[in-house]
């Protein structure tokens, strides 16, 4: 029986093989390696490779035409990526640490294979389309896209220490603030995937080259010809007024980017919200956040209370049921079949009750 032994030297080759090339590049990118590299059209990307952006913007295509798209001050590593004919042995880990991204995802037949993990949350894939955002904090912010038929592109499922949520409706999204926390219930954004497109996009939009083509035809005669990268946008020496006031509107919108960060603090004050309502909501002086009060069909949480008696209820798949004085202060984890349920009475403490039930 012949015995095969990866040597630190094969294992140098593995991680050093090209699987993917930048498919789109405009201003300010790198590629951190055993050095850093300038990140230009065709850039061949390896395994362990630390793609960055800074006032600029890139996209990476990888061997099964897999896209990622990275907006201004974007950091993402790439762990693992493995594209085998064996589905079984296809594999995709990535890391999203900030900026913003869309991730499209190509020809992976075995999509559980697929993970992306950002600073608070895990990202499993089900679906083929969809965009992160990561803020300064670290805070995560998933929005699922629809197909070119405009439904659902499948599901992903966003996870934390505390729990999931899946989202597997168009324009669904979750923020996740930290690891110990669960991600917020779904909720559905009344924005369109043009809006997300003109947020992400790479290259200029095709009006946009347009007028850019006929202020350069007296110098250059082909549109084709011109490369931006060309442009040193750091030394105003450069550009007239006129030319720098034309690639601010053209090339640069920051409020583009802000968009989907300020949508952080949105959903983060919907929450917030919620759990305010929800905590008016208890009698007696019981405040309770994380399930309504009555019958919830969100947790599927059924909640009573009876002067200072608290009953929580759950029957799923499996049955559980918890009374507890609400005198007292606690923080209560109900775990079915892998569904996790968190919920605080009067602003939780120290003290936490978990159930949980099923292999999950």
């Amino acid at each position: 029986m012949a015995l095969y032994v990866l040597t630190s030297q094969t294992a140098e080759r593995i991680l050093a093989a090209d699987i993917g090339a930048i498919s789109e590049v405009r201003g300010s990118a790198q590629v951190l390696r055993d050095k850093a590299y300038g990140a230009e059209l065709k850039f061949n990307i390896q395994q362990m490779d630390d793609v960055r952006t800074e006032a600029g913007r890139v996209a990476i295509t990888f061997e099964d035409s897999s896209t990622v798209k990275l907006t201004e001050h974007s950091k993402l590593v790439i762990d693992e990526y493995i594209y085998d004919p064996d589905p079984s042995k296809s594999k995709m880990a990535l890391k999203f640490a900030s900026g913003t991204a869309r991730f499209i995802t190509g020809k992976f037949n075995n999509k559980s294979n697929i993970s992306i993990k950002t600073p608070t949350a895990n990202i499993a894939i089900r679906g083929t389309d969809f965009t992160c955002t990561v803020d300064e904090l670290g805070r995560s912010l998933v929005i699922l896209l629809p197909d070119e038929n405009g439904i659902s592109s499948g599901e992903i499922i966003v996870s934390t220490g505390m729990g999931s949520v899946t989202l597997n409706k168009p324009y669904q999204a979750t923020t996740v603030s930290v690891y110990e926390n669960n991600p917020t219930k779904p909720v559905t954004l009344d924005i369109s995937l043009e809006l997300i497109d003109n947020m992400l996009i790479v290259n200029p939009p095709k009006q946009s080259q347009e007028v850019i083509e006929e202020t350069q035809a007296k110098t250059t005669g082909d549109y084709l010809d011109f490369n931006d990268l060309d442009v040193d946008y750091l030394n105003e020496d450069f550009l007239d007024a006129e030319e720098e006031l034309e690639f601010t509107e053209l090339d640069v919108n920051f409020l583009d980017v802000n968009f989907l960060e300020d949508l952080l603090n949105v959903l983060d004050a919907l929450a917030i919200e919620k759990e305010e309502d929800q905590l008016k909501q208890g009698g007696s002086g019981i405040r309770i956040s994380g399930t309504e009060i009555g019958q919830d069909k969100d947790t599927q949480i059924t909640t009573i209370i009876t002067g200072q008696a608290i009953s929580l209820t759950r029957t799923v798949s499996q049955s559980a049921k918890l009374n507890l004085d609400g005198s007292g202060s606690y923080t209560v984890i109900l775990i079915q079949d892998g569904v996790s349920n968190t919920v605080k009475i009067n602003g939780g403490s120290s003290t936490t009750i978990t159930i949980k039930q099923g292999t999950g």
